[in-house]
Formats: C-alpha cells, structure tokens, sequence
C-alpha cells in the first residue's frame, strides 16, 4: 500500500472522522488499496526460452569467459605470487648504488652496525649488494646485545607467519671473516618469536656463499617480518634473499588461497602480463620476457613505471604459462610492439622485437632439443605449452607505428606459427579493419548506466571479419563503482548477458583489473581484494560466478514481453556438470531497475518431463542497498545465496527483487548427446 504525504496529513486534520473515512481517504489518495492492492502495481513481465532445435542454439565458445592478470595494484608481487621478501635482490633503489634497501630495515642501534649498498653482488645482471658493517662483538665491553643486530625485511606490508607451516629461506653471502648469523621470523617489532632457524656458521665465506634453511612456525602472525642477526664483529655481504612457503599450489609458487579464487572461476583463458604493464610509460621499463624467465636469482627485475613500484619478475614469463596450464586456461599472451605511453621503435627498426617474440614462442611451443624450448625445460617443463593465443600490444592502435609494426609481427607469426591467433588492438566492431587479424582487442570502462545498456553493442558488429575480444571491462565511475559495489556488478551482468548472446561475434571477454593489494590501490574497483594473510570477492567477482559454466554452454533463444531493456536483460543456457554429467537448463536473469518484478517463464520446446520435479536450484546477488560492498570485517555481505528451488516446470513464476540477478538452474533429462543444426557461425536471431 502506497499513500501520499499529503494524504497522511489530510488524516491527521480529520481527527473526529471514524477509521472507516481514514481509510476511505487513504484509497481516494493513494488507489491501491481500492483497487486492486500492490498486485494491480507490480510489474509482469513474460520470459520466452525456445529449447526447440528449431530456434537454431549455438555453441557458446570455450573461451568465451576468462580472466586477465595485470601486474598493477602488487597483484603479483606481494599478492598470487607467494614470494614474502620485497625488494629480496637490493635492486629496487635502480642498478647503481647507493640503492633504496626500502623495506629493508636495520635492528640495533646505529652506533653498533650500519648497512649500505654496492656493486659486489655475483650476478651480472643484478650487481647490487647489502653491506652490513657489525662493530659489536660477542663478548667485553662492546658487547652486541642479547638479540644481536642486524636487518630485517617486512615483506609487502606485513608477512603472513602460519603455525605449522614451513617456509623455505635461500639466501647469498659473504663475508671477510667467519660468519655466526641467526635467521628467524618475528612480529613486526622483533618481539614476538615465530619460527629461529639453525645458526649459519662457516668459517671461510670470502667467496658468494648460497645458505638454505627451513623455518617451521610455532605461532600465527599475518603482521610477520623476516630477521638476520648476528653477535660477531665483521663486514658481512647479502644478496637475494627469498622466503617462500612451502605449500605453494603444486608448488608452482602461487598463493594457495588466492589461485583458487581464480580457478573457482572456471577461467577459459588467461590474458597476461598486461595491459599497460606490457607498454610501459617508457619502453626501457616495458615488460620483456626474457629478462623474466631461468633461476629467480638471476632474474634482473625491473621498475614499472606506470604502475610505479619495483617487481623482481619472479612471477615471469614460464610462471604466467604455467599458471594458466595449472588454472586449465588457454594463455593468452600480450607482448610489446616497440611502443610504450612516451617513445616507440620505428617499423624500419621493428626486427629485433620481431625476433625477440619468435623466440618467445619457441620458448613455450618449442621441442625441448629447440634452442629457447630447451630452456623451458631446463625449468621444468619439457613439454611445450598451448599456447595459441597472442595480442600485438595493449591500447596502442592510435600511435604512429602500430599499424606498420603490427603488421611485421603478424606476417612473421603466421608463417612461423599459422595455427596461432593473432589479436589486433584496433576495434573493428564500428568498422572494418585496415588490416590482418583474427581477434580485436576492445575495452570499455564507464559508469553503470553506460554499461548496461552496452548490451547490445555487439548486436549491430559486423559478422564478418575477426571475432571481438573484450579484454578490459568494468564499471569505474565513482559514484557507481566505489571499491566494487553492487551496482557495478549488475551493470556488468547485464553487458555480459550481452556478450554470451553474441558469442558467435565475441570469443573472449575478462573483467578488469583481477587483483588489489589493500595497502597499493592504483585502480579502483577490482575483482579480488587481498592483504598479506586474508582475501575477499567483490560484488563483481561474484557475478562472474553466474556466468562460468557458460563455456562450451548451448545457447538458446529467449525474449522478454513486454522488453523492458533499460531495467531487465535475460539469458538462457544449456550446460553439464562435469562432475555428475547431469544437465541444467541455466536461466540467468538480471533487475537493474529499483522495483520488484514478477517473471512468469515459459520454457518451449521440451517435452513435459524433460525438467525434473527435485534438484533444481535459484542463486540470486543482491542486497540491502545497491552501493554496498563487501570488505574485510564484512567479505560476505554482497554474495551469490543458493536455494532449492520449488514447483519447478516448462511454465514457473518467480519474484525478482529490486537489483538483482538470478541464476535458475532447471534440472533436466535431457539426453547426453544434443544434436544441434548449426555452428559456432549460426547467429542467435532472438536477443
């Protein structure tokens, strides 16, 4: 019931009037209570899904939903990539010395020991080294106190120490005389002890030295920090120093609780490095795969300049394979065309780039007797990778030389790797492209209004030519998006329904950015927040949940009567569980609007039976109020709920909440093999 404020005061003045004209006014007023009550309000809208073999259904692509890891916000560094050392080869103050040791820092007075940095280090490609000068002794009257001193490193904003988890240490030294050094690992303040690993004694240590030892937690701190002390009098030398738990997955070194929450999301591909990463503001700081894979010590590093903070590259080239083989996502591999944000390589002088990815490729596609294949398997890996997927640069379609370059990459990977699909940065989705490609790149960031109603931005793209590939989308507008809320990710939800029913126009698209380190955020909102020990999934990490078991789907034919298309969007899928082989009718349904609406839902096609009467399920996203988010004292606040779903059959309503999206799955009976008339080139002509 609806009343007006004009009605209510209209009451009040009417004090004397028994209840029967109060309420005879509150009808005159606000009419529904006489006439026909909330339901005579309340929007109805029908849901055709044609399951006939006569709508011609689709083959949804494999591909079609991924993700895409950029290293921005310390996604990698600090974040999926488990390496709890920052800064672990002194290199991030840049090659020459003195050198920035931040966070490295010194335990005991100043007057007792002092560090500083040079180029002594043993490995040609990183030459910067702590010193670490101890004027303190074991015992008399310039005796080191009782913890000794020495430096300490805090990892990326703390270390997350688990009781009974065990972490490897590796690390270099040397030193001009004997060396007695304990390692272990505290609180922040050195109080606390967590895990004292065995004392490191050698009595001859001129020479770089590699130590490795094991540390075993006996308590739990998520605010940690790694220490090497000493109570001897000398000069000692360090050089990367690493400390990695144990339990990595598979021990590919990928944060165990943070690589699940990517492969929870049944990924079909995996874009990588980046994004604007790949470019970098100035080509000296681009990403260079070369320069990222063989042993960790050895890996130079680099800064990224845009993103503006030091990476070692352990998380390198083989590592950003291997992750997409362990994820079972197809790699998808964007590398540097010679141009980054400030400067680029004239196409007369492209070769050497040129060659540089074909060197690339043999590394991940070669025999293992191949000059670079012998080299991924050297690491590990004698088996090639499937890698079929590639992207010339990243957003640089406007600048001089992309076109020219382009094209000298794209010649040269076709003839060296014909089966390889060559992705261009240019949007053919308006117009045609000037140029060879398979795929195109398109990116769209823009507030939520703006994003729904890109849903059908693909229904006008021209069937002919390369497929699109959305590979940056997210809703960013401030007053939308927030850190990730709600409303961002119904707004995403409704695009992506737009993209699944243009699947034969679009065979991939990935979310953007993945990952954020609550203490680095350079780009808001993100699907994944993280800090050192805990994680949580925004609201449009969770709507990408819906959309996962549509890979490789059936798509079939829906429309809505009336078509509220600035308020309603809907989907239908026909997918199998791989883990029982039964198959659901998947019906995902999107309210963007701010009223409840009543979906009746007619389901054609199917014989009577074909829905089960049990084992049907409804999950809906939504929430109290459509900026909320979740967060780290609240992870669960906007999260998909799963319940069974009753009175389930080819006719059904169901009640849609004000911002909202739901996911029916419809247990059927349908048989293993569904024969289907068309092809992934058969277009959908309901949408």
């Amino acid at each position: 019931m609806y009343v007006t404020i004009s009605c209510i005061l209209l009451i009040r003045k009417m004090g004397l009037l028994s209840i029967v004209w109060a309420l005879f006014f509150i009808c005159l007023c606000g009419l529904s209570c006489c006439f026909g009550g909330i339901e005579g309000n309340e929007t109805v809208v029908r849901l055709f899904v044609n399951a006939s073999s006569d709508a011609s259904p689709m083959i949804i692509p494999e591909t079609l939903f991924g993700i895409f890891f950029e290293e921005i916000n310390h996604a990698g560094a600090g974040g999926l990539w488990a390496e709890l050392v920052s800064n672990r080869g002194f290199e991030a103050g840049g090659q020459n010395i003195p050198s920035n040791i931040d966070p490295w820092g010194v335990i005991g007075d100043h007057s007792l020991i002092t560090v500083s940095t040079d180029r002594s280090s043993c490995f040609d490609r990183n030459k910067v080294a702590l010193k670490m000068e101890v004027v303190c002794d074991v015992g008399g009257s310039n005796a080191c106190p009782d913890g000794g001193v020495g430096i300490f490193n805090p990892g990326f904003w703390g270390m997350n120490i688990e009781e009974g988890k065990v972490y490897k240490l590796v690390f270099y030294v040397r030193s001009e005389g004997s060396v007695d050094l304990q390692v272990g690992l505290t609180d922040s303040n050195g109080v606390q002890k967590l895990a004292i690993g065995d004392r490191v004694v050698r009595s001859d240590v001129v020479n770089w030295t590699k130590v490795e030892a094991r540390l075993e937690a006996k308590g739990s701190n998520y605010n940690s920090r790694l220490q090497i002390t000493t109570k001897r009098k000398g000069v000692v030398w360090f050089d990367q120093v690493s400390l990695m738990p144990v339990d990595t997955y598979k021990g590919h070194g990928f944060r165990n609780d943070l690589f699940e929450m990517l492969k929870d999301l049944k990924p079909g591909f995996l874009r990588f490095p980046g994004g604007c990463f790949v470019e970098g503001e100035w080509l000296r700081n681009a990403f260079r795969w070369k320069e990222t894979i063989g042993n960790w010590e050895e890996r130079p590093g680099h800064f990224g300049d845009v993103w503006m903070y030091w990476t070692d590259d352990g998380f390198g080239h083989f590592e950003f394979l291997q992750l997409a083989e362990d994820l079972g996502a197809a790699p998808v591999w964007v590398f540097n065309n010679g141009v980054s944000h400030n400067d680029q390589v004239d196409t007369t002088a492209i070769l050497p780039f040129v060659q540089e990815i074909l060197d690339g490729l043999e590394f991940a596609r070669g025999d293992s007797s191949s000059k670079w294949g012998s080299v991924r398997a050297a690491m590990g890996h004698p088996e090639p990778f499937d890698l079929k997927y590639v992207a010339v640069g990243n957003e640089d379609c406007g600048k001089k030389n992309y076109r020219g370059n382009y094209l000298k990459f794209y010649e040269a990977i076709r003839q060296a790797y014909p089966d390889i699909k060559v992705i261009s940065n240019c949007d053919a989705s308006r117009a045609p492209l000037d140029h060879p490609a398979d795929m195109y790149d398109y990116h769209i960031y823009t507030d939520a209004k703006t994003m729904f109603a890109g849903s059908n931005y693909f229904d006008h793209a021209s069937p002919s030519g390369p497929k699109a590939f959305v590979s940056e989308y997210a809703v960013t507008n401030n007053n939308d998006a927030g850190t990730g809320s709600l409303l961002a990710a119904l707004a995403e939800a409704g695009f992506v329904i737009g993209l699944e029913k243009n699947s034969d126009l679009v065979e991939m698209a990935s979310y953007a950015p993945l990952f954020v380190h609550t203490n680095d955020r350079r780009w808001n909102p993100d699907a994944i927040v993280f800090n050192a020990s805990h994680s949580y999934g925004t609201p449009s990490y969770w709507m990408q949940h819906f959309f996962k078991e549509s890979n490789g789907a059936i798509l079939l034919s829906t429309s809505l009567d009336p078509n509220p298309s600035n308020q309603l969007l809907a989907s239908a899928i026909i997918w199998e569980n791989q883990e029982n082989k039964n198959k659901y009718l998947r019906i995902k349904v999107v309210n963007f609007g701010s009223e409840a609406v009543t979906l009746k839902i007619s389901i054609q096609g199917l014989t009577l039976n074909s829905i089960k009467s049990s084992g049907s399920t409804s999950t809906v996203l939504t929430s109290a109020n459509v900026k909320d988010e979740n967060s780290f004292t609240d992870p669960m606040k906007v999260v998909p709920l799963k319940s069974l779903l009753e009175d389930v059959g080819n006719d059904m309503d169901i009640t849609l909440s004000p911002h909202s999206l739901y996911s029916l799955d419809l247990l059927t009976t349908l048989s293993d093999v569904i024969e289907l008339p068309g092809s992934n080139s058969d277009h959908v002509s309901s949408k």
